[in-house]
C-alpha cells in the first residue's frame, strides 16, 4: 500500500485543553496516529479520556490549540469556514448515540436529506435494502424501535458516500442484541462501500471487530495496535 494511503488521516501532536488558570483542563495532551483508508478504527477509552474531543476535531466542529489534523494531506486547520463546511458536508458522515432523526420526515425521507448533501450519493434504495429498512421506508421517526431509529441515522450518514463515518458511542442507547446488529451493519458498510470508520467507545468489546484499535487515558495515546485477528462484529460478546 502506498504511503499516501496509509496516511490518508493523519493526526499529528494534538493539544487541546479548556478553561484558563486553576480551571485549565488539558483534555488532549500530544496525540498522534495514522488511520488508512477503509479502516475501521476504534478510539477506546473511558469517560474523560478525551475520545469524543478528539472525534470532533477530526470532524472540523471544534479546534485544537496546537498540532493538525490531516485527510489525504490537507490540513484542516488551513481551511477557513467555508472550505470546513464544505469538508464535512462532502466527506464526513456522522452517527451519534442520539439519533437526531428529523420527526415530520419518514425513513427513507431522512436518508434523503443525507443524499441532498453529496455531491456523488449511494442509491437511497440500495441503502435502504442494505440496512433492513425496505419494510419501514414509509414509517415516521416515532414509529420505530431505538435500533431501528439509529440504522436510519447509519443510512442518512452512509448514503453520503462519505470518505469517513464517525460514529460517537453508536450503540450507547441501544440493549445488548440490538447493539450487535447495528456494529454488523457499521461492518457491512465499511466492507461494501470502503467507508473508512472511526468509532467512538469506552466498550472494550467492540475493539475486537476494529482493523486499528487506538487506546486514550487521560488525552494520550496509551496503545497503538492494528489488530491482526479482528473478530466479526456479530461474534462480539460483552
Amino acid at each position: 500500500m502506498a504511503q499516501s494511503e496509509r496516511q490518508f488521516l493523519e493526526i499529528v501532536d494534538l493539544k487541546k485543553s479548556f478553561g484558563e488558570g486553576e480551571a485549565r483542563q488539558d483534555v488532549l495532551r500530544g496525540v498522534d496516529f495514522t488511520v488508512e483508508k477503509g479502516e475501521v478504527c476504534v478510539l477506546l477509552g473511558p469517560s474523560g479520556s478525551g475520545k469524543s474531543t478528539l472525534l470532533n476535531i477530526i470532524g472540523g466542529i471544534d479546534k485544537q490549540d496546537s498540532g493538525y489534523v490531516a485527510i489525504n494531506g490537507d490540513k484542516l486547520e488551513d481551511m477557513d469556514e467555508k472550505q470546513l463546511t464544505a469538508y464535512r458536508r462532502l466527506h464526513l458522515g456522522y452517527v451519534f448515540q442520539m439519533y437526531n432523526l428529523i420527526p415530520n420526515l419518514n425513513v427513507k425521507e431522512n436518508i434523503e436529506v443525507g443524499a441532498y448533501l453529496s455531491a456523488q450519493p449511494l442509491n437511497v434504495e440500495e441503502v435502504l435494502t442494505t440496512l433492513g429498512l425496505q419494510d419501514h421506508k414509509y414509517k415516521y421517526p416515532n414509529q420505530l424501535s431505538g435500533g431501528q431509529q439509529q440504522r436510519v441515522s447509519i443510512g442518512r450518514a452512509v448514503v453520503k458516500n462519505p470518505d469517513i463515518l464517525m460514529c460517537d458511542e453508536p450503540t450507547g442507547a441501544l440493549d445488548y442484541q440490538t447493539s450487535k446488529e447495528i456494529l454488523a451493519l457499521i461492518e457491512d458498510c465499511n466492507r461494501k462501500y470502503g467507508t473508512t470508520v472511526i468509532i467512538v467507545t469506552h466498550n472494550e468489546a467492540i475493539s475486537k471487530m476494529a482493523d486499528h484499535v487506538i487506546r486514550l487515558r487521560d488525552g494520550v495515546v496509551r496503545h497503538n495496535i492494528i489488530n491482526e485477528a479482528k473478530m466479526p462484529a456479530s461474534d462480539l460478546e460483552w
